[in-house]
C-alpha cells in the first residue's frame, strides 16, 4: 500500500533531509518566494512547449502554419498553459531554496543558452540527423504546411522514371515529398526562423537547452533541494551529449522539457485532479516530438493506475486516487495527438519504423488496460493488503547493484552484431567499416557497440557519478517500497526504466558523439538526479555519524567535484569547437548563382542525398535527383533529355554535381558552392574529443540548347 500512496508523492516527504526538498519550512518569506518563483519557472518552459504544440501542429496539418495563426493559437495556448500551470506551481508547497540559490538556476541555465547559441552548428546540409530538421523548419517557416509539392511542369509536365524528388531524410510519398521524423522539433525551430531567418533557428535549440537545464534544475530542487538543485543543473549543463544536442535541431531538447517538465508538474499537483490532467498532457505530447517517447509514457500509465487504486480510501489517499484518471486521459490526449500527428505528418516514417512502433503500441496497449483493472479493482485488493513484508525493498535494492553491474560487465562476455538484412542495414554497415578504418579499428561492419552503452554513460558522466546514481538508486527504491521518500516513486520509475530499455537497445549508429543523443531525454538527466541525491544521502550519514561537522562539507564538496569536474574534462575537447560553421553562407552563394527560373538536375548521388532539399526548400526552385542506372552518376543521354524537356517548359535547366568532371557532357562547369569546415567527430571505443575536417563542394553547369 506504500508503493501506491508514493506514486504521485508526498508532501514533505523527500529523505533525511526534509527541509531541503517538497515541502521543507523555509526560514523568511523571501526565501518562500524564492522557491515560488524557481517552481513557476521550471515548469513555465514545458508549458509554453506543449501550449505550442497543440496549437501549432494542426495548423501546419492545415496548411496554416503562418506566424500570425500561429502567435494567435500556439501562442495563445502557450500563454494560457503557462498560466494555469504556473499557478498550480506557485500555490504547491514552496521549494526550499534561498534567493541565492535560485538565482544560481537559472544563472546556470542562461550561460548555458548563451553559450552554446554562440558556439551553435550550422547543419543545413542534409548529411544526417540535424539537416533534415533544419530543413524541415525552414519549409514550415517559409509554407506553413506539408506535404511538400513537386513541379513536374516544372520537369516537362509529366512523371519520368528517372526523375527523383525524394532524397536522404525526405520520402516521395502520395504525389509530394514528406520529411522524415515527427513534426514537434520543427514546429518549434520554425519560430526561431520567423524571428530571426535562418540564423535565428539555429539559436532555438540552444534556448531549447537552456529551458532544459532550468528544468532538470527545478526538479532536482523539488526532489533534492537547495544547492543540489545548482549542482544538478551545472552538472546536466555540462555534460557532452548536452553540449551537443543543445547546439544543432535536434529533438532530444524539447523532448526531455516535456518529459521532466512533466514531472515537475505532477509533483505540484497533488490533491488538484484537474493539474494532473495537464501533467498527463505535457507528458503525452512527448510523442509529437519522438515516437520513440511511448516508451517512455508506461510508467505513467502504471502510475495512472496504481492511484486509482486508492479509490474509496478516506483522506491523503483519496485525494491521491482522484489523480488517476486525470493523469492517465491527460496522456492518452497527448499521445494522441503525437500518433495523429504522426499519421497525417509522417506516415512514410511511420511506416519504416512499424516494426518496432507496432509492438511499443501493444505493449502500450496492455500496460492501459492493466491500469484500468488496477483502477477498477485495486480498492478491493487493497483492502485485504496487510502490512507489506521488508524483503520487497531489500531485494529491489540488490537489483539495482546487479543491473548496473551487468551492463559494465556485458563488453566482458558479449559483442553485439547484427547482419544486414536490407539495404538500410547494409548502408550502416558500410558506414560502420568506414569509421572503423579512420579509428584504426579492425573492420567488423556488423558490429552494433550496443555492449558499451553503460560505459557511454561513464565516458559522458564519469565514474563517480554513475557510482552515486547506483548508491541513490539503491538506497531511494529501498526507502520507496517501505512507504519514505515518495514524492521518488514516478521519478524513479521513469528513470529506471527509460535507462535500462535505452542502454539495452539504443538503436542508433553507434559514432560518437552522435550516439550520445540517446541518452539525453532521460538517462542522463535522471543519472545526474539520482547521484545528486545519493550525494546528499551520504553527506546526511556524515552529519549523523556524531564526529568533526566538517566531514559533511567535506563529502558534499568533493561530491560535487566528482559531479562536475569529470564531465567537464570530457567535454573541453570539443566544448570550444563549433561544427559545420560556414554552411549558411556556402548555400547563400549557391542560391545566388542559380536562376530564379531555374529547374535544377542533381547527377550525382552524394550531392542529391544533401541538396535536393536544400535548393528545394531554401533556395526556392524546382529541384529533382537523376537516377543512376548503375554507381553515383546519372546517364548523359538522360540527362540531356531532362533538361530539354526543361527548356520546352520554358526554364532553365541547371545541373549539380560533386565534381567538375563529372559535369564534362554538359558544357564547362562552375564551382558554384565550396566548403571548408569542421564536423563532429565519429568515435566508437571512446569519448569524442575534437572534430575531424569536412570539405563539400558543389558543381554546376547549365547545357546549352542541343
Amino acid at each position: 500500500m506504500a508503493v501506491v500512496r508514493a506514486l504521485l508523492g508526498r508532501a514533505g516527504d523527500t529523505g533525511p533531509a526534509g527541509r531541503a526538498g517538497i515541502g521543507g519550512e523555509v526560514g523568511r518569506s523571501e526565501q518562500e518566494t524564492a522557491g515560488r518563483v524557481l517552481a513557476v519557472a521550471s515548469v513555465v518552459p514545458a508549458l509554453a512547449v506543449a501550449g505550442w504544440l497543440i496549437g501549432g501542429v494542426p495548423l501546419v496539418a492545415a496548411g496554416a502554419y503562418r506566424p500570425v495563426a500561429a502567435l494567435l493559437l500556439a501562442g495563445g495556448l502557450a500563454l494560457a498553459l503557462g498560466a494555469m500551470g504556473g499557478r498550480v506551481a506557485w500555490r504547491g508547497p514552496a521549494l526550499a531554496v534561498t534567493a541565492l540559490q535560485a538565482i544560481a538556476v537559472g544563472g546556470v541555465a542562461s550561460v548555458s543558452a548563451v553559450f552554446n547559441g554562440l558556439l551553435r552548428s550550422e547543419q543545413l546540409i542534409v548529411r544526417r540527423d540535424p539537416g533534415t530538421y533544419a530543413q524541415y523548419a525552414v519549409w514550415l517557416a517559409r509554407h506553413g504546411g506539408l506535404p511538400i509539392p513537386y513541379d513536374l511542369a516544372a520537369f516537362g509536365g509529366r512523371p519520368d522514371p528517372f526523375l527523383v524528388f525524394g532524397s536522404v531524410g525526405f520520402y516521395d510519398h502520395g504525389g509530394a515529398v514528406v520529411p522524415q521524423f515527427m513534426p514537434g522539433a520543427p514546429v518549434l525551430d520554425a519560430v526561431g526562423y520567423w524571428a530571426g531567418g535562418t540564423q535565428g533557428m539555429l539559436w532555438v535549440p540552444a534556448v531549447l537547452g537552456g529551458l532544459a537545464v532550468l528544468v532538470v534544475g527545478g526538479v532536482a530542487a523539488r526532489l533534492v533541494g537547495g544547492w543540489w538543485a545548482v549542482l544538478a543543473a551545472l552538472a546536466f549543463a555540462v555534460a557532452l551529449p548536452v553540449l551537443y544536442t543543445s547546439r544543432t535541431t535536434f529533438s532530444e531538447m524539447p523532448s526531455l522539457i516535456l518529459l521532466f517538465g512533466g514531472l515537475a508538474l505532477t509533483l505540484d499537483a497533488r490533491r488538484r485532479p484537474w493539474a494532473a490532467a495537464l501533467a498527463g498532457v505535457v507528458f503525452g505530447l512527448a510523442v509529437v516530438v519522438r515516437i520513440d517517447a511511448l516508451r517512455d509514457l508506461l510508467p505513467v500509465l502504471g502510475a495512472a493506475g496504481l492511484v486509482a487504486a486508492l479509490r474509496g480510501s478516506a483522506g491523503r489517499r483519496a485525494a491521491y486516487a482522484a489523480m488517476g484518471p486525470p493523469l492517465a486521459a491527460g496522456v492518452l490526449a497527448g499521445a494522441g495527438l503525437g500518433l495523429w500527428a504522426g499519421y497525417t505528418l509522417a506516415r512514410p516514417y511511420l511506416g519504416y519504423l512499424s516494426g518496432s512502433v507496432r509492438p511499443l503500441l501493444g505493449i502500450a496497449a496492455i500496460t492501459l488496460a492493466l491500469a484500468v483493472l488496477c483502477g477498477a479493482f485495486g480498492p478491493a485488493a487493497l483492502a485485504r493488503l496487510t502490512r507489506p513484508p521488508r524483503w520487497p525493498g531489500t531485494a529491489a535494492a540488490a537489483g539495482v547493484a546487479l543491473v548496473v553491474a551487468a551492463f559494465a560487465a556485458w563488453p566482458l562476455v558479449a559483442t553485439v552484431r547484427r547482419v544486414p538484412t536490407n539495404p538500410d542495414d547494409r548502408m550502416n554497415a558500410l558506414f560502420i567499416a568506414g569509421i572503423q578504418k579512420a579509428n584504426g579499428l579492425p573492420v567488423d561492419p556488423s558490429r552494433l557497440y550496443t555492449e558499451q552503452t553503460l560505459w557511454w554513460v561513464i565516458w559522458y558522466l564519469g565514474v563517480p557519478a554513475v557510482v552515486l546514481a547506483t548508491l541513490g538508486a539503491a538506497v531511494l527504491v529501498r526507502r520507496v517500497l517501505r512507504g519514505r521518500d515518495l514524492a521518488w516513486a514516478l521519478p524513479l520509475a521513469i528513470i529506471a526504466w527509460s535507462t535500462v530499455t535505452t542502454l539495452w537497445r539504443p538503436a542508433i549508429t553507434p559514432d560518437h558523439p552522435w550516439a550520445s543523443r540517446r541518452l539525453v531525454p532521460v538517462v542522463i538527466p535522471g543519472l545526474i538526479l539520482l547521484a545528486v541525491w545519493g550525494a546528499r544521502w551520504l553527506r546526511d550519514r556524515a552529519a549523523r555519524s556524531g564526529r568533526t561537522p566538517v566531514r559533511p562539507r567535506v563529502v558534499a564538496v568533493a561530491a560535487s567535484l566528482l559531479l562536475v569536474v569529470p564531465a567537464a574534462v570530457t567535454s573541453i575537447g570539443t566544448a570550444f569547437t563549433p561544427a559545420e560553421r560556414g554552411e549558411l553562407a556556402a548555400i547563400d552563394g549557391l542560391c545566388r548563382q542559380i536562376p530564379a527560373d531555374a529547374s535544377v538536375l542533381i547527377v550525382e548521388r552524394a550531392t542529391a542525398d544533401r541538396f535536393t532539399q536544400v535548393v528545394r526548400g531554401m533556395c526556392g526552385v524546382p529541384t529533382a535527383k537523376v537516377a543512376a542506372v548503375t554507381g553515383d552518376l546519372a546517364p548523359p543521354a538522360v540527362v540531356r533529355r531532362l533538361a530539354a524537356q526543361v527548356r520546352a517548359a520554358d526554364r532553365v535547366p541547371v545541373v549539380l554535381a560533386a565534381e567538375s568532371r563529372q559535369l564534362i557532357p554538359y558544357g564547362p562547369a562552375t564551382l558554384a558552392l565550396r566548403l571548408r569546415t569542421r564536423q563532429d567527430e565519429r568515435s566508437l571505443v571512446e569519448a569524442p574529443d575534437g572534430t575531424w575536417s569536412l570539405a563539400v563542394d558543389v558543381w554546376s553547369v547549365v547545357p546549352p540548347p542541343d
